[in-house]
């Protein structure tokens, strides 16, 4: 058989410039927004006829930061990233074809010029080829019976906590991003720490949109200790 090619019908913009510090499922995040505006020759009114009686939807994509590089065997992090599972008995990026799937939910249609789709709970890099849009039907896709391995349920979650020096830094960036807040209490109650990573002292960080978010970990809160303007890469 031939070999398939394809071709994106619009890249992704979302708050996140790294993996780390992305949620590790879709809709952990619900304030997590993204935004796609269909690409030439997609960008018609009529290919989103109707869409907007859906609340979510699947996108497929392409993990184009990993592209090129698998691995038979993966450490997943709810095993404690110690144990292995088959790629295939995982979400890992790190796949023989870099192709992903992500439930979101669908916030709004703008036709006005091209299509501008706005998505909540996103969980992918900023500038991620989308390859195609499918609706969520609820009595086919979900399966509430179904049996899911070692993921057993929601992850733990931590408190999170902002210093004396983060909470004006806070106020002031949030003139420009209104859910600054609750986007880095969402994202840090999930712990994007290495699952071996347990050190009070470590200071972490993680680029969201154009800010430098500097935090560490101490017993079972996240404390957010500086919010910066990013440096140039």
């Amino acid at each position: 058989m031939p070999e398939a090619t394809f071709s994106p019908i619009g890249y992704l913009a979302t708050p996140f410039r790294d993996r780390f510090g992305i949620p590790r499922q879709p809709r952990l995040a619900p304030h997590a927004r993204g935004r796609l505006r269909l690409l030439r020759p997609y960008d018609r009114a009529e290919a989103v006829r109707g869409l907007e009686a859906f609340s979510h939807v699947w996108l497929s994509f392409i993990f184009h930061r990993t592209a090129g590089r698998w691995s038979p065997t993966v450490r997943p992090p709810r095993l404690g990233g110690n144990e292995r599972v088959g790629v295939f008995a995982s979400r890992s990026p790190f796949r023989p074809n870099p192709l992903g799937l992500s439930l979101v939910e669908l916030l709004a249609i703008d036709t006005r010029d091209g299509v501008l789709l706005t998505f909540g709970g996103v969980d992918l890099l900023d500038g991620t080829p989308v390859l195609d849009i499918k609706p969520y039907i609820p009595f086919v896709d979900s399966q509430p019976a179904a049996r899911a391995g070692y993921v057993d349920g929601p992850p733990s979650t931590l408190a999170v906590a902002f210093s004396a020096q983060a909470l004006p830094q806070l106020c002031q960036h949030e003139s420009r991003w209104p859910d600054l807040e609750t986007l880095l209490r969402e994202l840090l109650a999930q712990d994007p720490r290495p699952a071996y990573a347990d050190d009070p002292r470590r200071l972490y960080g993680f680029r969201l949109y154009d800010l430098e978010i500097k935090w560490r970990c101490s017993a079972r809160q996240a404390i957010v200790e500086a919010i910066v303007p990013a440096t140039a890469e």
